[in-house]
């Protein structure tokens, strides 16, 4: 278990003072020039040695993400975006970052945009986002009062400039691309790639689009080193990482933890053990909707990490676990994320625009048992059809949840269908 002093987010729940007072005194903003005198390339490696992985839910090495920016600039200038869309359902960390610690992130967002040679960088926050956007913007307004960013940031001679854009509530702006097009004006639209934002992004120039918590562990990290960092948690799922759980647990949290711990030990330390026990556990999604559901039997050894869920035909994700009792009617909870998913697709993409509506149809018919039990793999073969053919991974998230339905579950839905067919309604949970 993760000790106080290695904690990254020292004001998680809001108990000490906000403002850039508050966070110096908890070893915020000490010594920022130091780490920018040190150069882009020194940034850069110490990220990649870290072991960081983007936290946004996909994973992706951070410092090798900035690796990809352009050495020397063509003329064009560079950007860092900064996604705080944070609309997948049931995650709620990154909000807790703008509302209670938003110096880590302007600190973050100023070394990360001098490592990648950019100028001006973009919050992009979700457009429900009310308070965050209010306790952000007063941070950045402080922060530039007192120098900490703007002309000769810190001191170190670099000018920098910070920019809050709220979004109008678009589940599909959480996509890179598609937040892109919604801060130059366009309706968010996810982008064929390549080219990838890094050749052309904001603007037709450079961009890196990172993840809120991704660019408020920087500071941290840099200060205490590469090797403190990647001294937690497994090979290539290193550090620590703000977690949550919701649903049947006893204690629902936001909580920061090191990586790799059993999911039962993060359930019983931090979720204060599931609503009627253990033994009451029927499923979870790890971290995330789109992640797929895994059945009690598959998490007694389970690891809560990028690559043991990977491998268990799931995924960390954002590491926002749902947790889920005996009381849970599962075929209609995966149904109304499948409805979810129909409802914010963007309709780009023909196999999601029409597939995800297909999909929540036949769920619609399987949730009161009124299907054939030959739709169950028709429906699987459907949402191979979408999986993988879609500009973005909406597709996939859509397909991916009813995978593991099917997977885990499809006895309860056969059930389901035969007790309609009998008239057998007591079997039915969904009435």
């Amino acid at each position: 278990m993760l000790k106080d002093e290695d904690r990254i987010f020292t004001n998680l729940y809001g108990m000490h003072d906000r403002t850039l007072e508050g966070a110096k005194k908890r070893g915020h903003w000490d010594g920022t020039a130091d780490i920018i005198g040190k150069g882009r390339d020194w940034i850069i490696d110490e990220m990649k040695a870290s072991g960081l992985r983007g936290r946004g839910g996909a994973g992706f090495p951070t410092g090798l993400k900035w690796s990809f920016m352009p050495k020397e600039s063509d003329g064009r200038p560079s950007y860092l975006v900064i996604n705080a869309d944070e609309s997948e359902p049931a995650t709620c960390k990154d909000r807790e970052i703008m509302r209670h610690d938003p110096h880590t992130l302007i600190e973050g967002a100023l070394i990360a945009s001098f490592a990648m040679g950019a100028h001006a960088a973009y919050i992009y926050i979700r457009g429900e986002y009310i308070r965050e956007k209010e306790a952000l913007q007063a941070a950045i307004d402080e922060a530039y009062d007192k120098g900490m960013i703007g002309r000769n940031a810190c001191g170190t001679g670099w000018d920098f400039d910070l920019y809050l854009h709220h979004g109008a509530g678009a589940y599909i702006c959480g996509e890179e691309t598609a937040l892109i097009e919604s801060l130059e004006g366009k309706k968010g639209m996810p982008r064929m790639k390549p080219p990838f934002p890094a050749g052309s992004g904001l603007y037709g120039c450079p961009t890196t689009v990172n993840n809120v918590e991704s660019i408020a562990v920087v500071p941290t990290i840099l200060r205490r080193g590469a090797s403190w960092f990647s001294g937690f948690g497994r090979k290539n799922n290193s550090g620590t990482k703000l977690m949550a759980l919701t649903g049947h647990v006893n204690t629902p949290c936001v909580f920061e933890e090191e990586m790799s711990l059993s999911v039962r030990e993060i359930i019983e330390k931090h979720g204060g053990g599931i609503r009627g026990g253990w033994d009451n556990l029927k499923a979870i999604i790890p971290g995330g909707a789109s992640c797929p559901v895994l059945p009690k039997h598959a998490l007694e050894d389970a690891i809560f990490d990028f690559d043991w869920m990977r491998e268990n035909r799931s995924s960390f994700g954002t590491g926002c676990m749902i947790v889920m009792d005996n009381s849970v009617d599962v075929v209609k909870a995966v149904w109304r994320l499948s409805k979810f998913f129909k409802h914010e697709s963007c309709g780009q993409c023909t196999p999601c625009r029409e597939g995800t509506g297909w999909m929540m149809r036949v769920m619609d018919r399987l949730v009161t048992g009124e299907a054939e039990v030959e739709e169950i793999d028709m429906l699987l073969d459907v949402t191979k059809q979408v999986e993988g053919h879609t500009i973005c991974a909406l597709g996939d998230a859509a397909a991916w949840p009813i995978q593991g339905l099917i997977r885990h579950f499809r006895d309860e839905i056969e059930d389901r269908i035969k007790a309609k067919r009998t008239g057998r309604s007591g079997a039915m949970a969904a009435e």
